[in-house]
């Protein structure tokens, strides 16, 4: 039973699961205590128009990167990462500051090698709790590159995804969940970029 109750609090509530494996001292028999790495990734908060080649958050991505920091209040965040973007960054500050953090920048360069030092830079902070902030075709990228499900981009009007993988024993296990208020309404069809430079 309290295997299954701890299945469901992980479904509904995936920063109470980043918190209990963050804590956890019990492992495998016959396996050494390994301290699982804790990565939590989530695309920018929702995106203005201006200026054209780096927008900044809405007034609703600004709510939605202060509700990151209530769904992960409980979560003991050690390290936060973004790309160089104004609204990867300032999705990201809230929950840096709150944990009195400096955040590290992942440049965006070309092709999959953004990708590639993403998941190296996370990886640099193995048994820690990582938040990872990027892009809607960058997010899905960043959780195959570290072993989790290989899945497609993320559609234009989706903001609220709360995606937490649990690295141990060369294994990732992905928990999914949201936060914040509703996704805006999608346009017609699912609008995805396809270069990290462009606009995801």
């Amino acid at each position: 039973m309290r295997l299954i109750l701890r299945s469901l609090l992980a479904l509904a509530f995936p920063a109470a699961l980043v918190a209990q494996q963050h804590d956890s001292t019990h492992h495998r028999p016959g396996e050494a205590h390994e301290e699982p790495t804790i990565v939590i990734v989530v695309r920018h908060a929702e995106r203005g128009t201006e200026p054209a080649d780096d927008p900044r958050l809405t007034p609703a991505g600004e709510a939605r990167a202060l509700a990151l920091v209530e769904a992960l209040r409980g979560a003991k965040v050690d390290v936060v990462l973004h790309t160089p973007r104004v609204r990867t960054r300032d999705t990201a500050l809230p929950v840096a500051r709150h944990f009195g953090i400096t955040p590290e920048v992942v440049p965006l360069t070309p092709g999959a090698s953004h990708v590639e030092a993403m998941a190296a830079a996370v990886r640099k902070h193995h048994g820690k709790t990582v938040v990872v902030v990027g892009h809607s075709n960058t997010i899905m990228q960043y959780i195959a590159a570290l072993g989790g499900p290989r899945r497609g981009d993320l559609c234009d009007h989706q903001y609220n995804g709360l995606y937490t993988l649990v690295l141990i024993h060369g294994e990732a296990h992905l928990v999914e969940g949201q936060y914040g208020g509703p996704n805006p309404p999608p346009a017609p069809g699912c609008n995805t970029m396809t270069a990290p430079s462009m606009r995801p």
